[in-house]
């Protein structure tokens, strides 16, 4: 085999393989920039930012490489971006679930303590019986 035809093959071979990469990209990952879409902005509205502001800060940047990869047409990396991007906004609307029941269970509980403290109080006044 000549050189030329060596290169020129060699050229065919590297270019099939590229339109053949491009081809497995698969379709855009509409549904799950939605989802992401979706689980962030429950996020943010959750008290998130206050009790899991680097979960939600993370979700929010693996969207944005998700839209960003989605527009240059690169559908692996961007499903695989909106996918991180779901995982860490559910896990700062968990985080922020949990910091709030915390609070309301931390609220009860100074209730119930100043409760105590009052009813001990009264229980020890020798005026009100």
């Amino acid at each position: 085999m000549k050189p030329r035809n060596i290169f020129s093959s060699a050229s065919v071979i590297a270019l099939s393989g590229l339109a053949f990469g491009c081809a497995t990209e698969g379709p855009p990952p509409s549904q799950d920039l939605t989802m992401a879409r979706t689980l962030v902005e429950q996020a943010d509205k959750s008290d998130a930012q206050r009790y899991a502001p680097a979960d939600l800060q993370r979700a929010h940047d693996e969207l944005s490489s998700a839209e960003k990869a989605n527009a240059e047409r690169r559908y692996i990396e961007a499903r695989r971006y909106a996918e991180m991007a779901q995982v860490d906004a559910d896990l700062a609307s968990a985080r922020a679930s949990s910091g709030e029941a915390q609070r309301a269970a931390h609220e009860v509980q100074r209730s119930i303590d100043s409760l105590r403290q009052e009813s001990e109080h009264h229980a020890n006044d020798p005026g009100t019986g």
